[in-house]
């Protein structure tokens, strides 16, 4: 495959979320249990654990289409705040959240690098690479929402 092809198939995110009144250990523990993430993340549509380490995940937001995932355990380390997740399927690479205090509250950082599989989003790659893009977006701002609520209750 060219290199020009795989660099359009693949995408690198960062986001960057500030939870000013959760204490970094609460943070950390209620992103360590990824099975509730479909509790407080609406586009985190379901999440199957298949063993000690790793699972399915299934994401959908607002663009039309959903995205299924083998996910499995990566870098854990709750002493440096760091989680990490490898990804197969429809998205194939690496996720890490780092959790650190900030203040009296929390600052997690979300990093992805990975490169898509799914049939249809690469016939779009071109045309759709900013719609991905922004839908992504849009699916962090509704994660860190609904993270904060989560902490809150």
């Amino acid at each position: 495959m060219p290199s020009w092809s795989r660099a359009l198939h693949r995408y690198r995110f960062r986001s960057v979320w500030l939870l000013p009144d959760a204490p970094p250990a609460v943070v950390y523990a209620v992103l360590e249990r990824v099975e509730s993430y479909p509790r407080w993340w609406p586009q985190v549509r379901a999440v199957d654990r298949t063993g000690e380490s790793g699972g399915t995940a299934r994401f959908r937001s607002f663009l039309p289409y959903h995205l299924d995932v083998v996910a499995g355990e990566g870098a854990r380390d709750p002493r440096a705040g760091v989680l990490e997740v490898t990804l197969r399927g429809d998205l194939e690479g690496w996720v890490r959240w780092t959790v650190a205090a900030r203040g009296g509250g929390t600052r997690v950082l979300f990093e992805q690098e990975v490169e898509v599989r799914k049939p249809l989003l690469r016939r779009l790659a071109l045309p759709g690479r900013p719609l991905f893009v922004l839908n992504h977006a849009l699916m962090m701002r509704s994660g860190r929402r609904g993270l904060a609520v989560w902490l809150a209750r």
